[in-house]
């Protein structure tokens, strides 16, 4: 997926691993001029290394390097931030916006380090398929992001994949248990299908080649289709069929849809815990 940008601001991207990284490879996909991007990272991974070089974007391996830009956005892991944030501070004006994609870091927390400026702060939590340009991120400001503001990082992130915004930060932790944390339980569901079908007498390549191809085509099906996902259920379903067979014991007390209510459950209660 790419978005052509209705502007243009200067970027400063902290980290450029794997979500950095799917956010710089996106934007230069999308015609960003490299010149207004500067990236910050003491190593980044060979591919950004090489993107990076092939694209004349230019590298800093310490923020104190960096000059403010119009949109810096912080992509380290969680466990970074109380490190790296400090660092930031000659970055952020009060004019400008800080965006971070980590997980379980509040917006409180956020601008802690840059209070005496009155900071702009977007909070954002994409997924994993971001770096395939597949993503969903969801995005909640603080009320002192202005509209135009919101749209250019609404561009920014279009470049891997949807997006989507809420005012009420405190859905955050639902949407980790939901969308951030999900693409893991549909890797579980390859796993569980494929093994399901070995247990069934296929051989392993088999049924692994099977059940990824089932979850992916299925997927992209429900993506292009303009059907609801119970509906596309029930147009697989023929009565007393084998899909009703298996859908009867899914469907069960105790069995799919009461699994992943305890799972996204468990999720969202640690992301509170995370943040504090």
């Amino acid at each position: 997926m790419s978005s052509q940008l209705p502007v243009s601001p200067t970027l400063c991207l902290i980290g450029a691993g794997n979500m950095g990284g799917a956010m710089l490879g996106g934007w230069l996909v999308a015609g960003h001029d490299p010149k207004l991007i500067t990236v910050v990272d003491p190593n980044p991974p060979f591919q950004m290394a090489e993107l990076i070089e092939e694209y004349g974007v230019r590298h800093v391996t310490d923020p104190q390097m960096a000059m403010p830009a119009d949109v810096i956005i912080v992509a380290v892991k969680p466990q970074m931030m109380e490190t790296v944030l400090p660092g930031l501070a000659h970055l952020v004006n009060g004019n400008n916006v800080l965006v971070s994609v980590a997980a379980g870091t509040t917006i409180a927390k956020l601008g802690a380090p840059f209070a005496a400026v009155s900071p702009r702060i977007i909070r954002a939590m994409p997924n994993t398929p971001a770096m395939v340009q597949r993503g969903i991120t969801v995005c909640v400001p603080n009320t002192l992001v202005s509209e135009e503001q919101k749209a250019t990082v609404t561009e920014l992130l279009k470049a891997i994949g949807e997006v989507e915004w809420v005012n009420d930060e405190l859905l955050m932790d639902a949407v980790t248990g939901v969308s951030g944390s999900g693409p893991a339980y549909v890797f579980h569901l390859a796993e569980a299908l494929a093994e399901a079908g070995e247990a069934a007498g296929l051989p392993v390549q088999l049924a692994r080649n099977l059940a990824e191809a089932t979850i992916s085509g299925a997927g992209e099906l429900m993506r292009q289709s303009e059907l609801s996902p119970a509906q596309l259920r029930r147009n697989v379903t023929s009565p007393n069929g084998t899909t009703q067979a298996a859908l009867e014991v899914l469907m069960a007390d105790g069995g799919f849809p009461d699994l992943l209510r305890d799972a996204v459950e468990a999720a969202t209660k640690r992301s509170r815990e995370l943040a504090g």
